[in-house]
């Protein structure tokens, strides 16, 4: 399964305005309300659950959690720091 894949699953299981509004994956999640800032930490919980990903305090911009195609980005470029660091 894809990244955008579980994302675009657990948030709409979560979310129930993901669910309602049936998010597209270019969606903006923060502008629309679907999320918020307690709505973006349990993301956060969930990317270091699923993706064994180390989130840094600077990785919490809005940029990264935007969208599904925004935070499978954010998931693929930590993916890739993470495997260059552990080298």
């Amino acid at each position: 399964m894809k990244t955008a894949d579980v994302l675009r699953k657990f948030l709409l299981e979560r979310f129930p305005l993901a669910r309602k509004r049936n998010i597209t994956d270019d969606e903006d999640l923060l502008q629309r309300g679907i999320i918020d800032s307690l709505g973006v930490l349990e993301i956060v919980g969930f990317l270091q659950q699923e993706f064994s990903l180390i989130v840094e305090d600077e990785d919490l911009s809005p940029d990264n959690f935007k969208s599904v195609v925004s935070i499978a980005a954010f998931v693929e470029r930590r993916t890739q720091v993470q495997q260059e660091v552990s080298r």
